[in-house]
């Protein structure tokens, strides 16, 4: 094993190196082309943080108001449908908005609950496997200017829906298996 950490050690100033030797092979000027992309990268940042805040605000009005146990609630009888613990709803429809909330609201069932149960296993599955839909749609469409989202957003939701569905059978099937 420390033979592949030896390695891994290596691997990112490696990459470095190459950048650099290939721009230097090509007669670029990598130092000029990184300062560039580093000042894209901050344009980029400044024009999403606007979308960032709201899309935390969105998280919190979820929470506070009580649409999130709504939503749960509205939901409990496809959980039940699905052998899906009823606590992890809020950890998925969190988790299309931001990951830091779901993480927390995994945290907090990892405490109630345990990471090995069923509820645990199964949040750890579905954190995994689906992703952000909103930040992550808002910041590469900005990033490539798109202004009309057209498909996307529903293809979006059908691979989520798809991920959140193949992490209940995996986490149903792990949890009896091991029980």
């Amino acid at each position: 094993m420390s033979i592949i950490a030896n390695i891994s050690s290596y691997i990112i100033p490696l990459i470095i190196f190459l950048i650099v030797l290939y721009g230097v092979i090509k007669k670029l000027d990598v130092y000029e082309i990184f300062i560039d992309g580093a000042f894209e990268g901050i344009e980029i940042v400044y024009k999403i943080v606007p979308t960032l805040i709201g899309l935390f605000l969105a998280v919190r009005i979820l929470n506070d108001s009580g649409a999130l146990d709504a939503v749960t609630l509205l939901l409990k009888p496809v959980s039940q449908l699905m052998n899906t613990p009823g606590c992890v709803i809020p950890v998925i429809v969190t988790k299309l908005f931001s990951s830091g909330s779901a993480t927390s609201l995994m945290l907090n069932i990892y405490a109630q609950y345990g990471p090995d149960s069923l509820e645990g296993l199964t949040s750890s599955i579905i954190l995994s496997s689906t992703e952000s839909l909103f930040y992550t749609l808002s910041v590469f469409l900005m990033a490539a200017k798109v202004k009309k989202s057209g498909y996307i957003i529903p293809c979006a939701l059908l691979s989520i829906m798809a991920g959140v569905m193949a992490s209940i059978i995996i986490a149903n099937y792990l949890f009896a298996s091991a029980h």
